[in-house]
C-alpha cells in the first residue's frame, strides 16, 4: 500500500526561488506537495542517468570530429541546458529514442559564434564547463543563467580563463554572470584551485584542449574525475594522480558511443530513505559508484546502515554497480577536510539521516554549500528546524543531535532540487504532513522524484526483520 500523498493547488504564480528563510511565505507557492508518513521502502528503482556525466558527453560530442551517441541521457531542464547552448552553437544533436541522443560533432575549431546570448538556466555545470569551450574559440559569445545562476560566484573561473588568454567581462569585476567571452590563442598554464571545485577543474581542462603546450591544474583535494576519465577514453593525451591533472593542449576528442550509469546523487535519497526507516529493503539498480563520488555511501555505511554492492561491472570508462540498502539502526557521523567533495551534493540529505542516528552528525569544511543553489547551509538548517530537528548552523557546516522525532510542517524548497528531496526524505518519517512548496525544482536532476519515492512506500511487513520466528528461519527473506 502506497503511503505517499499528493496535494497540488493554488494559482500560476511561481514561488520564488531565491527567497531567504526571512522572507518566504506560504503564499509564495502556488504548488504544494505533501509526503504523508511512510513505514519502510521495499522494491527495486533505478535513478535518473549521471547528470554530471551527460553534460560532459554533450559538450565532447561537440567538440569530437564526426557522430557520437548518447545512450541514456537525462531528460533534465539543466541537461538540457547543455544541449540548447551546443545546439546554439552549430552542433547537430538530435534525439532518436527515448534516451538516445546522436551528436554531430564539429571537430576542432568548428562551433560556430552564437547568434544570441547563451542561457544556462540553472545549470552553473553549463556555464563553467562551456566558459572553458568558449575560451577556446575565436569569436565573441555571452552566458547567462537564471536569478539564482546569476548570483553564483564565477570569478574561480574567469581568473583561470583570463591567465590563459582569454578575454573575460562580467558583473560585480568579473564575479556574476552575465560573463561575456572573446577566445581563441590560448597559453597554457599550471593553476592550483583555491577552492576545490570539479567544475572549475573541468573548465580549465577543456580549455587546455585549445592551449598549446600542456595545461597543468592542482586541486587541494579529489574532485569527481568524469572529465579526465572521458577525456582519456576518447583519446586525449590526459594524466592524473597525486592531486594533479596534466592534459595536453592542441587535442581534438574521437567520436564515440557511450551508455550513462544512474546518477549516484539521485539514488542518494533512496539510500538515506531506506537507512533510516525500519524494515525497509531496497535495491537501487544500475548506479554510477565512482569513487570520487561515493562519499556519502561511506559516511552511511560508518553510521551503521547496511549497505551492499552488487554486480560491479566497468560500463563507459565509470564503475557501476547495484546498491542494496536495509533500515539500520544509526550513529552520528563525521564529516570533514578531504572527504567534503565527494559527498557535497549529498550533505543536505545527511542532515536529514542525522536527525534519526543516535548521538551528534557534525558537518564541517564545507562552506562550499553555500554557493549552490541556495545557501545549502542555512536553508536545510532552517527547514529541518521547522520539523522539530535539533540542528545549528556553522560557518561552514553543521551540528545534528539525534535522534529526533521529526513533525509535520510548512516547509521551503528554495527553488533548490537537492533541498525539496532532502525535505521529502525527511516527511517520510515526520509524524505528520509536510508540505514542500515549488517542487518542480526537483525536475533541475530528477524528473519524477516524486512519484518514484511514492512507488517504493509500503506499510510494515506484520514482523519486522529479524524480530519473529519467521524471519529467523529466513522465511521472510523469500517475500
Amino acid at each position: 500500500m502506497t503511503s505517499l500523498a499528493w496535494q497540488r493547488e493554488g494559482n500560476p504564480r511561481k514561488a520564488d526561488p531565491h527567497a531567504t528563510p526571512s522572507n518566504t511565505s506560504a503564499d509564495d507557492a502556488p504548488v504544494r506537495i505533501v509526503p504523508l508518513p511512510a513505514r519502510t521502502l521495499q522494491g527495486e528503482i533505478r535513478v535518473p542517468n549521471d547528470k554530471s556525466i551527460c553534460h560532459r558527453a554533450l559538450m565532447l560530442g561537440g567538440l569530437a570530429s564526426g557522430r557520437s551517441i548518447v545512450h541514456g541521457l537525462l531528460n533534465s531542464a539543466d541537461v538540457l541546458s547543455t544541449a540548447r547552448c551546443l545546439r546554439a552553437l552549430g552542433v547537430g544533436i538530435e534525439m532518436v529514442d527515448e534516451g538516445t541522443a546522436i551528436i554531430d560533432g564539429r571537430g576542432e575549431q568548428g562551433l560556430a559564434e552564437p547568434g544570441d546570448v547563451l542561457d544556462a538556466g540553472n545549470s552553473g555545470t553549463t556555464v563553467r564547463l562551456l566558459s572553458g569551450v568558449l575560451a577556446g574559440q575565436d569569436f565573441y559569445s555571452v552566458l547567462t543563467g537564471d536569478a539564482s545562476l546569476r548570483r553564483r560566484p564565477m570569478a574561480r573561473i574567469a581568473q583561470p580563463l583570463a591567465q590563459m588568454g582569454a578575454t573575460i567581462l562580467g558583473r560585480d569585476a568579473n564575479r556574476l554572470l552575465p560573463l561575456s567571452i572573446v577566445g581563441g590563442n590560448l597559453r597554457s598554464i599550471g593553476y592550483r584551485l583555491p577552492v576545490a571545485s570539479a567544475q572549475v577543474k573541468s573548465c580549465i581542462l577543456l580549455a587546455g584542449l585549445f592551449a598549446e603546450g600542456e595545461t597543468t591544474v592542482e586541486e587541494p583535494s579529489a574532485t569527481r574525475d568524469h572529465t579526465e576519465r572521458m577525456l582519456s577514453a576518447l583519446g586525449v593525451p590526459i594524466t592524473w594522480g597525486g592531486g594533479i591533472v596534466r592534459v595536453r593542449g592542441r587535442s581534438v576528442p574521437s567520436s564515440f558511443e557511450i551508455s550513462v550509469p544512474g546518477d549516484f546523487s539521485s539514488a542518494a535519497f533512496f539510500l538515506a530513505a531506506a537507512a533510516i526507516l525500519p524494515d525497509s529493503e531496497l535495491v537501487v539498480h544500475d548506479v554510477g559508484v565512482n569513487p570520487t563520488r561515493t562519499g556519502f555511501l561511506g559516511l552511511l555505511r560508518s553510521m551503521g546502515a547496511d549497505i551492499t554492492m552488487e554486480n560491479e561491472r566497468i560500463v563507459g570508462g565509470e564503475p557501476v554497480a547495484d546498491l542494496r540498502c536495509r533500515g539500520s539502526q544509526l550513529r552520528g557521523g563525521m564529516v570533514q577536510g578531504e572527504m567534503v567533495p565527494s559527498l557535497i551534493d549529498e550533505l543536505p540529505v545527511a542532515a536529514v539521516v542525522a536527525t534519526q542516528a543516535e548521538g551528534q552528525t557534525v558537518v564541517r569544511d564545507a562552506q562550499e554549500l553555500r554557493v549552490k543553489e541556495s545557501d545549502r547551509i542555512r536553508t536545510i538548517v532552517v527547514e529541518l528546524s521547522r520539523l522539530g530537528a535539533r540542528i545549528s548552523e556553522t560557518d561552514d557546516g553543521f551540528v545534528v543531535e539525534g535522534p529526533t522525532p521529526l513533525r509535520g510542517a510548512y516547509c521551503h524548497s528554495y527553488g533548490d532540487h537537492r533541498i525539496a528531496m532532502s525535505l521529502a526524505v525527511a516527511g517520510l518519517v515526520a509524524s505528520g504532513d509536510v508540505t514542500i512548496d515549488d517542487p518542480s525544482c526537483a525536475d533541475v536532476s530528477f524528473p519524477g522524484f516524486f512519484e518514484a519515492l511514492g512507488n517504493i512506500c509500503r506499510e510494515p511487513p506484520p514482523f519486522g526483520r529479524g524480530s519473529s520466528p519467521a524471519s529467523a528461519d529466513g522465511i521472510d527473506d523469500e517475500v
